[in-house]
């Protein structure tokens, strides 16, 4: 037996004998049931990287106020406080019950954003790679998975872009953000992420995956060291942005 037809076989009994229910309103059959992904409110514009006040930019990318981040850019497809939907989709999959699986459906919702706001183009994935944000060790232990790169393996095979996981790597661990200010958020992660072989990512468009935008303190730092690595082009990816 090939190793697609085992994929097949180990889902069709996985299905079986432990079925989907919806994370809102318990119908079996999908994480996300259709009466219910009808009421998310998917986003077709996109806005600049300030947490006040973001301004919609038609290409994307940054304005006036923000234009010194590093960050190039970022797509998004929910409001993460405007719907009760979105927050359980995350929370289910950051936190217990640990639906790792809600990746597929994750990944299906960011893709109708790139539809519907005329971003799933050939001239914005060619020569581009994406990269899960990484996570603490520790976290992954208790987790079993980090979610950004179940999320980033589900849209390189829809996108067919590749991925690269092992290459932006944490060096130490840090606070939870969720706990932290702004400010000390930033200086949480100062110099916690490194770039091992900058010469897999040169002349490369890059696109950092992770679950939540809130203040982009992450995706910043990030976004800083690959830049600092030679790299011109570094966009964000998130399902949600808080502000």
């Amino acid at each position: 037996m090939d190793v697609d037809n085992l994929y097949i076989l180990k889902q069709f009994f996985l299905d079986l004998f432990f079925p989907a229910f919806c994370i809102n309103c318990n119908k079996e059959g999908s994480y996300l049931c259709q009466d219910c992904r009808a009421v998310l409110d998917i986003c077709y514009l996109q806005y600049c990287l300030c947490n006040r006040n973001p301004k919609i930019l038609p290409f994307g990318g940054k304005c006036e106020r923000c234009k010194d981040k590093s960050l190039s850019g970022l797509y998004f497809a929910l409001p993460y406080k405007e719907n009760q939907i979105t927050r359980k989709l995350i929370h289910s999959f950051k936190y217990q019950p640990y639906l790792k699986n809600l990746a597929k459906t994750l990944a299906s919702i960011l893709i109708e954003h790139f539809v519907i706001s005329n971003k799933n183009t050939n001239d914005i994935w060619e020569n581009s790679v994406l990269i899960p944000i990484p996570l603490d060790k520790k976290k992954i232990r208790i987790r079993g998975y980090n979610q950004s790169e179940e999320l980033a393996k589900e849209l390189s095979k829809i996108l067919n872009v590749p991925m690269v996981k092992d290459n932006l790597i944490k060096t130490r661990s840090t606070k939870p953000q969720m706990e932290l200010s702004g400010k000390e958020r930033g200086e949480n992660l100062k110099d916690a992420f490194v770039i091992k072989n900058p010469a897999e990512l040169a002349g490369k468009k890059i696109f950092l995956i992770d679950d939540v935008y809130t203040t982009g303190s992450t995706m910043e730092e990030c976004a800083e060291v690959i830049k600092n690595s030679g790299v011109k082009n570094v966009w964000g990816v998130v399902i949600a942005r808080e502000n």
